[in-house]
């Protein structure tokens, strides 16, 4: 689950930083001209957020202490990545397109987005205190 999940940490976070500034630069002009500014940058924000998220899944579940937590944090961490694939992906694609059906999808990656937050909860819960 370590190398996974800091592979895929890493790789997100170099298409958050990509498409931040392809963004920024590259589509700044086209994406105010279409108003779909705002889908863009939610959807490089969310996609950073989550892919150092799914970093620091990947080294907690390293820590003896979370031994009894694998299970959720690995749940966390798929949640997370399939999350932002979908979410921050549709985001992108309808910031791209304006095919307005790829909004309808967005939520799913949102309620992935919670469910991950849960299990990181519940993985909290079930951590062995270093006591």
């Amino acid at each position: 689950m370590l190398k996974l999940f800091l592979c895929a940490g890493g790789l997100l976070a170099a298409a958050g930083v990509a498409a931040g500034s392809f963004g920024a630069h590259g589509l700044k002009a086209w994406l105010d001209a279409t108003g779909r500014a705002d889908n863009w940058e939610t959807a490089v924000r969310y996609c950073l957020t989550h892919a150092l998220a799914i970093m620091v899944i990947a080294v907690a579940s390293g820590l003896p202490q979370a031994a009894a937590a694998q299970g959720r944090l690995a749940a966390a961490g798929w949640c997370f990545l399939l999350g932002t694939l979908v979410f921050s992906g549709c985001l992108a694609a309808l910031a791209l397109t304006g095919v307005r059906v790829l909004g309808a999808i967005v939520p799913i990656g949102g309620v992935l987005f919670l469910v991950g937050w849960a299990c990181v909860v519940a993985a909290a819960l079930a951590v062995r205190s270093a006591d």
